[in-house]
């Protein structure tokens, strides 16, 4: 039997609010056209630089503080500065490095926004850095023994899931995947919660110690949602720095597989395509 090192698994996150909207006025003052940078009335972490947010406004008006710009609602990604101004760009890697050469241009805007902003990524990304996880889920179960009864018996009920993150700590860098200071970051958003969900692979497409090619691709992992519960830095001199994100999750756990059946065509159920002529023909791709 093949013996899987853990050296191939990885994590990928992705951001979420927890349905929270947060709710403001952009007025003219707050937009400086010439450095691409505004802000408008909202505390302090709740917004991430990395975070893709939809800007939406309330009342119908355009969002002219984006130069050209005549809709009433726009997705992009965002820097945060240490005074909470915001950059907005098309991409998460220009967003993380900041700085206004890939920030999307602005103008003053004719009069006051009215705006809704909320977190709206899609995309998935591999969490930077990491050095570990652990998963562990919990069913519980109900004590059903009645009287007379010489032995204990239960009923499973419901299932939850618990588990820790470890990484090197890391807070910029010219990548597109999701640096591990976000986790620190994470855990202190209080008005939209520090809500994510995640991938952890078991097996990735790197790796396959029996040798089968058809398993080369082959992946394997735990999907949930789940919410940061604690983060703990582990600093002391001449160590790395590291970061310990402990977690529970909020719904359902799944273990996830795609796997590869070479030469066939599988309808949605997995069966085969069988042909007209008998029972145990199965349909063949043909390759060239």
């Amino acid at each position: 039997m093949s013996v899987y090192l853990g050296t191939y698994g990885r994590v990928e996150l992705q951001r979420q609010f927890d349905g929270t909207d947060l709710q403001s006025v952009i007025n003219p003052s707050d937009v400086n056209a010439g450095s691409k940078r505004f802000s408008f009335d909202f505390e302090h972490g709740q917004l991430l630089s990395g975070d893709q947010i939809e800007i939406t406004s309330t009342d119908g008006s355009t969002l002219d503080f984006i130069d050209s710009y005549t809709d009433t609602s726009v997705k992009k990604f965002i820097h945060v500065d240490e005074l909470d101004g915001i950059r907005l760009y098309d991409s998460f890697a220009n967003a993380v490095n900041g700085g206004t050469a890939n920030a999307t241009a602005l103008a003053t805007p004719a009069g006051d926004i009215p705006i809704r902003v909320k977190v709206e990524n899609a995309s998935r990304r591999l969490l930077a850095q990491c050095t570990g996880y652990e998963l562990n889920t919990e069913r519980e179960t109900v004590d059903t023994t009645a009287l007379s009864e010489e032995f204990r018996s239960r009923i499973s009920t419901l299932m939850s899931g618990s588990g820790q993150m470890s990484c090197f700590w890391e807070y910029t860098g010219n990548t597109a995947d999701e640096l591990s200071n976000y986790l620190l970051e994470l855990q202190l958003r209080t008005r939209v919660g520090s809500q994510f969900k995640a991938r952890f692979y078991i097996k990735t497409s790197a790796q396959n110690p029996g040798g089968i090619p058809a398993n080369d691709d082959e992946e394997i992992w735990y999907e949930f949602s789940g919410v940061l519960t604690s983060c703990a830095v582990q600093f002391s001199p001449s160590n790395a720095v590291q970061i310990v994100a402990n977690f529970v999750t909020t719904g359902e756990i799944q273990i996830r597989m795609a796997l590869r059946t070479p030469d066939k065509l599988l309808q949605e159920n997995s069966d085969d395509i069988l042909l007209e002529q008998g029972t145990t023909d199965a349909l063949a791709l043909e390759f060239t």
